[in-house]
């Protein structure tokens, strides 16, 4: 009888240690469950900053408990410097450029205090909001599992039972929950409020900043132009002595560059090189011509007394030569496929371009930077185009204007100059076009007349002029 009763004992107590092991791994199933739910299901918390808006949310839960962030920029991950605390991280998700309204002050330095700011402040509010919803959904996702388990067991349990587990279970999956997170939480909202920029959240990207290329001090260069064809001046009267980059660069006198600094009496600088992109050109070197152009910043840096800085930019970088070829010959321009093509090139582009605009920082003197929107070289109703009617040069004049706004949001955001020449009414087909015709060297690029436009529109810039 008596290793009957021990041996009943040893059952039971088996049984209640196998129902206590099996009550707590559902209770785990049932919170990292409900955790998932909540993380998954939390919509990003908008916020505007800098007449910009970004969501903020977070990462899928790591096994480490510490590390960094992530921006989503255009649809690339990236990781922060800054790191945090707890396995649950801030995801800051940045969408795809539309008309480019979303890339203006995300990325600056510190140009304007008060602004920055609030962005720091917008972002730590977002976080905030984002995980008090955050809590909320873990709570339903948590009621919902545990619901399901009491009916389940209903016909074994009271109705107070019932709500014991419930309540009990709801408690304990909120105590994981807000344990996990709170210290990220508090932590995180720390950082995100000094946060000047998205820039400085994700550094400086992984391109070291560009060395002075080799060689003496440019002295005596009060100006220096940098950008591809357009700043060139190709097409144009050649130079009397050319040097062999400059017949490779289809650098001319005519290029608006040699013009302003007839106008002021500067020796200007023109390192613009005909097909130059801001990777291939600007910041990293180039072959043009049969030989290797050193990068265009680099040489700058060699300036040391230059106290404006001209840069001309972008077109290369989303082949503009070649889209109004291909719209030519395409019974329509803005199709599902060039559109989402010209989309990622605009979002490659604009990465490049803030990445241009930051290094610009360490020219030496700190001179003044203007950057040249883009003229637009035909109108609207341009009859002598063969291929291009009205609706498609709408399109092409479209995407234009998106590169614009990139290339003026960028300056205001850094606070450099940006200047737009006239060319209305001056475009290919009218009487006096400001752009070369369709037979001569450089269809499309500005001539000697558009280039004066282009220097006078700069001067003005230079000058403070409006």
């Amino acid at each position: 009888m008596t290793d009957d009763r021990e041996t009943r004992g040893m059952r039971s107590l088996a049984r209640r240690i196998g129902h206590a092991l099996f009550g707590v791994a559902t209770l785990v199933v049932i919170t990292v469950a409900s955790i998932a739910f909540g993380l998954r299901i939390t919509p990003l918390q908008s916020v505007s900053a800098l007449g910009q808006t970004v969501g903020v949310g977070a990462t899928s839960p790591t096994a480490s408990l510490r590390g960094p962030g992530e921006v989503d920029l255009f649809g690339q991950p990236l990781p922060t410097q800054a790191r945090f605390v707890g396995p649950v991280r801030p995801r800051l998700v940045l969408t795809d450029i539309t008309l480019n309204q979303q890339v203006a002050g995300l990325f600056a330095p510190e140009t304007q205090p008060g602004s920055a700011a609030a962005l720091g402040e917008q972002l730590a509010s977002g976080w905030k909001r984002y995980f008090a919803w955050e809590t909320t959904f873990v709570a339903l996702g948590a009621l919902l599992l545990l619901g399901m388990i009491a009916g389940w067991r209903r016909h074994l349990w009271s109705w107070k039972k019932t709500l014991v587990t419930v309540l009990g279970g709801l408690l304990v999956v909120e105590a994981v929950n807000v344990g996990l997170i709170m210290l990220t939480a508090s932590t995180a909202a720390t950082v995100l409020h000094d946060v000047h920029s998205l820039g400085e959240l994700v550094g400086r990207s992984d391109q070291p900043p560009l060395a002075a290329a080799p060689g003496p001090p440019l002295r005596g260069v009060q100006a220096v132009v940098m950008g591809d064809s357009t700043a060139a001046g190709l097409g144009g009267a050649p130079l009397p002595k050319p040097t062999p980059d400059d017949q490779a660069c289809g650098r001319s006198a005519d290029a608006y560059g040699v013009l302003l600094g007839r106008v002021n009496r500067w020796n200007v600088g023109n390192l613009a090189c005909s097909g130059a992109t801001i990777r291939g050109g600007l910041l990293g070197s180039q072959s043009a011509g049969g030989i290797s152009i050193p990068p265009q910043l680099a040489v700058a840096k060699r300036a040391v007394d230059a106290s404006a800085v001209v840069i001309g930019v972008g077109a290369n970088d989303l082949n503009w030569g070649p889209m109004i070829r291909l719209c030519a010959v395409s019974v329509t321009c803005d199709d599902r496929a060039s559109t989402v093509f010209f989309q990622k090139q605009l979002s490659s582009f604009a990465r490049d371009y803030y990445e241009l605009l930051r290094q610009l920082s360490g020219l030496p003197d700190d001179p003044k930077v203007v950057i040249n929107l883009y003229y637009a070289p035909f109108a609207p109703n341009a009859a002598c185009l063969t291929g291009l009617t009205p609706p498609k040069i709408t399109v092409l004049l479209d995407r234009l204007d998106a590169l614009n706004a990139v290339l003026a949001d960028g300056a205001k955001t850094f606070g450099y100059l940006s200047v737009k020449p006239d060319f209305t009414d001056h475009g290919l087909c009218t009487e006096l076009p400001y752009v070369q015709g369709l037979r001569d060297a450089a269809p499309f690029h500005p001539n000697g007349t558009g280039q004066l436009v282009i220097a006078l529109a700069d001067e003005r810039a230079l000058l403070g002029a409006p």
